[in-house]
């Protein structure tokens, strides 16, 4: 996110509206998590149905990533396809 401080990246993780993993020291966030600069807004409600479903951080970004069968694309690239609902039911399936 160009142009915002550290501070407000770790804001956006802690409220779930981004997830990071941190590689040598550093947080990192995966461009595919972001469009136009800003959280992908339908991000924040699929973390949160990952997290009820028993899902840690690294286990969610894989599964982000990740081709999931069901959907027959990694759920990330649902997601920004206007896919929304179904991700959701696919991760909520996954508890």
């Amino acid at each position: 996110m160009l142009g915002v401080g550290p501070s407000r990246v770790r804001r956006l993780i802690e409220d779930r509206h981004l997830l990071a993993v941190r590689r040598d020291g550093v947080l990192q966030v995966p461009a595919d998590f972001l469009r136009d600069d800003e959280p992908l807004h339908e991000l924040r409600g699929t973390l949160i149905v990952l997290g009820d479903a028993g899902f840690d951080d690294d286990e969610a970004m894989a599964w982000l990533l990740e081709t999931d069968d069901a959907l027959e694309a990694a759920p990330i690239d649902a997601l920004r396809n206007g896919r929304k609902a179904e991700v959701r039911r696919v991760a909520q399936a996954l508890a």
